[in-house]
Formats: C-alpha cells, sequence, structure tokens
C-alpha cells in the first residue's frame, strides 16, 4: 500500500489529501487545493472511492472536481447529496491493501473520523503530529461554536482504547505525515488537549 500526499507543495491553504494506491485506490478528503484532481491522475487512472474524515470547507472544497473527473464513491459519516455509503462508528473500510476500521471522533467537528488499520490511521484534524501550535503532539482546535474540548478528548481516548500496538504510521488532515511511535504521539496531544489552555493565543 503506497501513501502519497496529492496536495504536497500547495500555495493555498488545505488540509492534506492522501491518495491511497493498492487493492483498492481511495482517496482520503479532496482538501482545496485548484487542480487537486489532476495530481491524482498522475497517479492513477481510476479512483475506487473517496472518504471523508470531515466536511470542514478546508477538506471537502474540491470534492465535486474530484467527483467529476473520476466515478468513485463516496463515504461519509455525515449527510453529503453525493454521498453513496455512510459510514459509522464500527465499519471497516477497504482502502488500499488494508483494512480500516472507522473511529467516530467528535468534538472539532460533529460527523468527524479516524481510520485505523494494523499499522496506520487516517487521523483527520482530531489528532496531528505538527500543526504551528505544538510538534510532536497536537489536536484539533475546538474554539469555534457546535466545538467542543472535552468531547474531543473523550474522541482521542477512544483512538487509544482502539489503536493496536503495531501502528507506526500516521497520517493527519494538517502537519506532517509521521513514522515511528503513534501512540507516544497521540498521548502527547491528549495531555495538552487536557490542559483545556487556548491552542492559539490569538
Amino acid at each position: 500500500m503506497a501513501v502519497h500526499t496529492v496536495t504536497e507543495g500547495a500555495e493555498t491553504f488545505t488540509a492534506n489529501v492522501y491518495l491511497v494506491t493498492g487493492e483498492r485506490t481511495v482517496l482520503i478528503d479532496a482538501g482545496t487545493m485548484a487542480g487537486v484532481e489532476d495530481v491524482v491522475a498522475e497517479h492513477t487512472d481510476e479512483l475506487d472511492a473517496v472518504v471523508l474524515t470531515h466536511q470542514h470547507g478546508d477538506h471537502v472544497g474540491e470534492l465535486d472536481a474530484v467527483l467529476d473527473r473520476f466515478d468513485a464513491d463516496l463515504l461519509a459519516y455525515g449527510d453529503h447529496p453525493r454521498r453513496t455509503t455512510q459510514i459509522d462508528d464500527g465499519d471497516t473500510v477497504a482502502i488500499g491493501d488494508g483494512q480500516f476500521d472507522v473511529i467516530h471522533t467528535p468534538g472539532h467537528a460533529d460527523d468527524h473520523v479516524s481510520l485505523v488499520s494494523e499499522d496506520t490511521i487516517f487521523s483527520g484534524d482530531v489528532v496531528v503530529h505538527d500543526d504551528g501550535a505544538f510538534d510532536d503532539g497536537s489536536f484539533g482546535r475546538t474554539d469555534s461554536p457546535g466545538q467542543s474540548r472535552d468531547v474531543l478528548i473523550e474522541s482521542i481516548e477512544r483512538i487509544l482504547d482502539r489503536l493496536p500496538e503495531s501502528v507506526e504510521r500516521m497520517y493527519a488532515g494538517h502537519g506532517d505525515e509521521f513514522h515511528g511511535d503513534v501512540r507516544a504521539v497521540i498521548e502527547r496531544a491528549l495531555e495538552r488537549a487536557e490542559r483545556r489552555e487556548p491552542k492559539y493565543s490569538d
């Protein structure tokens, strides 16, 4: 299973968008980078599915362009007019050559899910390695209406409860991908979130 960050080098603000190739070619989120569908097409002629971690604008801005270019299924937790499959906590989704468990992880967004296999996590925005606020363990912001730090903390705890010890690759919605002790990174993110201090000073 190969993972390509197709928004690498984007000049506009966007979430990370990951193309996972293998038995089932899947795009994780769609981002806001104009022309992302062209970058996907540089790697593959066919796209089986797009899986959304959540539907904040920076993750879905170019979704229609991707779906219009490829005849792909759309898997999402929350309602979407182009959704073909609803995913829920406890479901299993085939991505690349792996099977990923769906974990509902609200707090940053009500419809947020994380995707976990035996060796990889696509964590969206709920927990990231680095994002400008913290390095080596950060978490999604919760200072907008409808967001909740307490709910986010519960979501991070849920990830840790269901994270296999063998997970060593983390692909988050922002910041760099991480290879190594993923559990330790998530535990540091949890500790920082539990302090309940503002993530950003401004």
